[in-house]
This record gives structure tokens, C-alpha cells and sequence, in this order.
């Protein structure tokens, strides 16, 4: 069983009065492509898949000049995505955000610095307690400037990194990016303490902690 469901099954139990569907409840929808890293107006769009994107969707959201983050899936060779196929057959898709930004307040840099600072860059079969294809940690990058910082970064990364194990995280050029279902979308903020319990029941901030200091 997908550690998310399981998780999810014991804060439904707490919380049965939350508003929202979960997974058990939810019904598969086909998802067309929208742009993947991509300018919009005066704002930017950026991918990084970090495991469970309820959670890189919530830690990018608290991030000063950050407008939005999409939770969808990427970085699979099928024409569609969707959490069924995603979760539970090998489609090469990655759980991950398309992050709306302002680059007047933040920079393309500085998301790369922040991302780092929020995922466990070690781990090459997922994400805290999500294991599988689907968790594992990527930066999807646009072009070749995207690529150069983040190739900067990784490089400065593994010469000042607080921890002794291997960077695993994947670096590719950015692919279709797949809307996820609406029930995902603000997962956070729909179903606060069932969101609480799964995180806190994968372990992601006590991980982090380890790995970057509180």
C-alpha cells in the first residue's frame, strides 16, 4: 500500500469531520499538458519535484515572492498523468510542483538554494517515508541558464554539504508538466490536520532537520 494511503487512513480517523476526498475516495481524471517551466506576464514558472507535493507544494508557498505552487506530475514518456498511474505503475512521472514566482522578489537561485533546504537530496528510492519512482527528488530545469544554476549549485552543494552521503537528486531538462487532480491542489490548507498527521507521520521535518540543522 502507498505509505501516503496508510498514513492518511489514521488522520481520517482523527479528523473524520475534515472537508476533502481521500485517495479512496478519489476518482481518476485525465490531465492534458500545460507548459512546463514557462513565463507568464511579468512572472516565471519553475519545476522541482521533492516527494509528496502536497508538502513542496506547502513549503514553496511560504516562500516570499512565490505566487503559486501547482501540484502535478512530470518526467514521464506518457502523453498523460494522472495519481493512479502515477502511484501504482512505473510511468516515469515524478510527484512534483510548477512553482509561480516573481523574479523582481525572488530569484531562480534562490528557489534552487530553498528547495535543497526542504527535501532529503540522499535519498535515490523517494522521499522520508514515500518510497518509489514517483518521490524521488528532481529539478526540472527550462533552458540552459536554469541548468547552469543549478549545475553551480549542486556543485557548491557537494563541496559544503552538512551531511556525509552522496547527492542522488536527479537534474533533467524540463518535460510536460501534468496538472494533478483539484483534490490535491492546497491539499494543506483543505484538510489541515489530516495534512499534519501524514507529515508528521512521515517524518519529513524531523529528516530535514537532521540532514540541514532546525
Amino acid at each position: 500500500m502507498n505509505t501516503r494511503v496508510s498514513i492518511l487512513a489514521i488522520a481520517a480517523a482523527i479528523s473524520l469531520f475534515c472537508i476533502g476526498h481521500t485517495y479512496a475516495q478519489s476518482t481518476p481524471e485525465t490531465k492534458q499538458a500545460t507548459s512546463s517551466n514557462k513565463t507568464v506576464g511579468s512572472t516565471k514558472t519553475a519545476i522541482f519535484a521533492g516527494g509528496c507535493f502536497w508538502c513542496i507544494e506547502s513549503d514553496f508557498e511560504k516562500l516570499d515572492g512565490v505566487l503559486e505552487a501547482k501540484s502535478g506530475y512530470t518526467g514521464g514518456a506518457a502523453e498523460t498523468a494522472d495519481y493512479k498511474t502515477v502511484s501504482y505503475t512505473e510511468t516515469g512521472h515524478y510527484e512534483a510542483v510548477q512553482v509561480e514566482y516573481d523574479p523582481a522578489k525572488v530569484s531562480y537561485s534562490e528557489l534552487v538554494e530553498y528547495f535543497w533546504k526542504h527535501i532529503d537530496p540522499t535519498d535515490p528510492d523517494g522521499q522520508f517515508c514515500d518510497k518509489g519512482s514517483s518521490y524521488r527528488s528532481a529539478i526540472f530545469y527550462a533552458d540552459n541558464r536554469e541548468k547552469s544554476v543549478v549545475e553551480k549549485s549542486l556543485a557548491a552543494l557537494k563541496a559544503n554539504k552538512p551531511f556525509v552521503d552522496d547527492i542522488v537528486t536527479t537534474i533533467a531538462q524540463a518535460k510536460p508538466f501534468y496538472d494533478a487532480e483539484d483534490y490535491h491542489q492546497d491539499y494543506y490548507k483543505k484538510n489541515p490536520i489530516r495534512y499534519r498527521v501524514y507529515r508528521t507521520g512521515c517524518g519529513r521535518d524531523r529528516r530535514v532537520a537532521q540532514l540541514w540543522g532546525e
